[in-house]
């Protein structure tokens, strides 16, 4: 048993969990657009969410205490650095016009987690866009939203039509909602100058922005040129579990319930879309 806590607690710190996430709605994306499943985008996907994930999560750690590294982070490191190079290689099979939106979110991610602000720019606890009060959730839905809509079928030389916009909102919308559960479970240990949005309306309040947030992404596939009715109720269930999950959501939740359960959705997502299609 000690053996099965340590391997599931690496897999959930070194980011494996939300990379497979990650590449279940990249790969949902490739199903409801009828587009052949590329092995090696979501190979790349894979591997370079594991790579972002664990240098922003890390990267303050590593660099104030690296002589220090407890074993478990040198253990991450070394798989993040074997994850690095397994990204580069199967980047080689990509297009260059995919490759220059991950490199653009590639950017976004380095100036979320390295200081580049000069001094006392915006004030002197702000040096990257991480500490932007208020701007960590936005960020990270559309890194999340671009990836696993745009970055695919851009690959596969699909039109970008109104179908794909409407994803594209729906994916952005969704990721907010699944990330509240974290951000109330942060809230006795977040920074009160981050301004996330438990923080600065409550609990209830972002329960209720976050239901709210869950019927417009219902109601936009109502909206499609093309209307699928399995998709319809695919996307009702999952839109009721994220519900049932948000409004169970609290301070004290468990260790797991939103490191492995609410991103477990994605998961449930596509596998209920193979079920029924």
């Amino acid at each position: 048993m000690p053996v099965i806590k340590r391997l599931f607690k690496f897999y959930i710190n070194s980011s494996i969990h939300v990379a497979i996430a990650v590449v279940c709605l990249t790969g949902l994306t490739f199903l409801e657009f009828n587009v052949n499943i590329n092995k090696d985008l979501l190979f790349f996907t894979f591997f370079a969410t594991i790579t972002g994930y664990n240098f922003v999560k890390y990267y303050g750690m590593a660099k104030f205490y690296h002589r220090s590294l407890s074993k478990w982070l040198k253990e991450i490191q070394l798989f993040s650095f074997f994850s690095f190079i397994a990204m580069l290689y199967s980047a080689f099979s990509l297009s260059m016009k995919a490759l220059l939106i991950i490199l653009g979110l590639a950017l976004l991610t380095f100036l979320y987690t390295i200081p580049f602000f000069p001094k006392n720019y915006i004030d002197k606890n702000t040096k990257n866009l991480r500490a932007i009060s208020g701007l960590k959730i936005y960020i990270i839905a559309m890194v999340w939203a671009i990836t696993v809509v745009l970055f695919p079928l851009v690959e596969a030389n699909y039109t970008i039509d109104n179908d794909v916009v409407i994803t594209l909102i729906q994916r952005f919308l969704f990721v907010i909602i699944i990330m509240l559960p974290f951000e109330i479970r942060d809230m006795k240990s977040d920074s009160l100058k981050l301004l996330t949005i438990p923080q600065q309306i409550g609990i209830k309040r972002t329960k209720q922005i976050g239901i709210f947030l869950l019927i417009i992404v219902f109601m936009l596939e109502c909206f499609k040129d093309e209307l699928v009715l399995n998709s319809v109720y695919t996307l009702g269930v999952v839109c009721l579990i994220t519900l049932l999950f948000l409004i169970r959501s609290n301070i004290n939740q468990g260790k797991y319930y939103s490191a492995f359960w609410v991103e477990s959705i994605p998961v449930f997502w596509v596998l209920m879309h193979l079920i029924l299609f």
